[in-house]
């Protein structure tokens, strides 16, 4: 999933992944300090800048950005863990981290969440109240960029209504799972109970 700062993607995660439970939240590690009430492997894993340049050297990444001068990444390590205990998995990602789990995982689903309108999203920025005037600038610029970007994504989802973008993100994960190619193994113990007749 991915989406400019202030399009909503947080509080869509949040009822998303309350309302199923078989999805899990890849958490990222990240060089950005903790922000009030996050915590250390919850919402992020928070390194050092040496910690990240060696996982980096070692490739223990599937990818890794920077973003508004911090670096986040996704290790590997966690992307098989949640896997082999069987859940599919929701990136909270920018567009090169998506670019690049497209690349490593192709069967990966891309959602974009846009924000209904560029005055809205300054709003929302402007009402968190967290960020200076030149961060709110850099953020509206940098929404422009991903936006730009959004067509090449398998999914858009306008965030004008959060009730509706949940129903309409779960829409495209329930979809997703009965898509044929994600469901062989029913034809093949269908076909496989045929053959025992």
């Amino acid at each position: 999933m991915t989406g400019p700062s202030g399009s909503g993607k947080s509080t869509i995660l949040r009822d998303v992944m309350a309302q199923d439970l078989r999805l899990a939240l890849s958490v990222s590690h990240t060089t950005r300090p903790a922000r009030p009430g996050e915590r250390d492997g919850v919402e992020y894993h928070f390194v050092g800048d040496a910690t990240f340049d060696r996982m980096v050297a070692e490739g223990a990444f599937a990818e890794w950005a920077g973003v508004h001068a911090k670096r986040y990444g996704t290790s590997r390590a966690e992307i098989e863990r949640l896997l082999g205990a069987g859940h599919d998995i929701v990136f909270d990602i920018d567009v090169q981290g998506a670019a690049q789990l497209r690349a490593a995982y192709p069967s990966a689903v891309a959602i974009f969440i846009l924000p209904p309108t560029m005055a809205s999203l300054e709003e929302r920025l402007r009402g968190r109240a967290t960020e200076s005037e030149e961060q709110v600038q850099i953020r509206l610029q940098n929404a422009r960029a991903e936006i730009a970007r959004a067509d090449t994504y398998d999914y858009l989802i306008v965030n004008d209504s959060v009730d509706e973008a949940v129903a309409d993100f779960l829409a495209v994960i329930h979809a997703e799972r009965r898509r044929g190619t994600r469901v062989r193994s029913i034809t093949r113990r269908l076909l496989e109970e045929g053959e025992e007749a």
